[in-house]
């Protein structure tokens, strides 16, 4: 009997902690913008976001031509998913990344390098 009763006490406080956990943490991540990121996938996309992106020919072409713009390159950087067999990692200075996405409801798949300051679009298709 005693030990229900501690029980009881261990779940109302664990859920009292819960419920001061969440609000405590929705309240900051909401007001400075603060998220946390520890999974492989979201990391990677934040530390691609926070880089000044280099403009080339290709960047370039496609902001141009209206394919790709800084709202949806943006976007496609929050929700995109990272094929890490298929990324090269091991590159000590510059690291490429293949990130499969969407754009205005259409599968697309970008090749980005990623230095140490800067971000450099290698390849950018759509995916039939």
């Amino acid at each position: 009997m005693a030990f229900l009763k501690r029980l009881g006490y261990y779940l109302i406080g664990f859920s009292i902690g819960l419920l001061f956990l969440f609000f405590f943490l929705k309240k900051k991540s909401d007001e400075s913008g603060t998220s946390f990121c520890y999974f492989p996938n979201c990391r990677v996309l934040k530390d691609i976001r926070s880089k000044k992106l280099i403009e080339n020919d290709l960047s370039q072409t496609l902001f141009h031509d209206q394919v790709l713009d800084s709202l949806r390159l943006q976007k496609f950087l929050m929700e995109g998913k990272i094929i890490f067999n298929k990324s090269n990692t091991k590159i000590p200075k510059c690291k490429e990344y293949y990130i499969k996405g969407e754009i205005d409801s259409k599968l697309a798949f970008l090749r980005i390098q990623n230095c140490d300051s800067t971000a450099l679009i290698k390849e950018f298709n759509f995916i039939n």
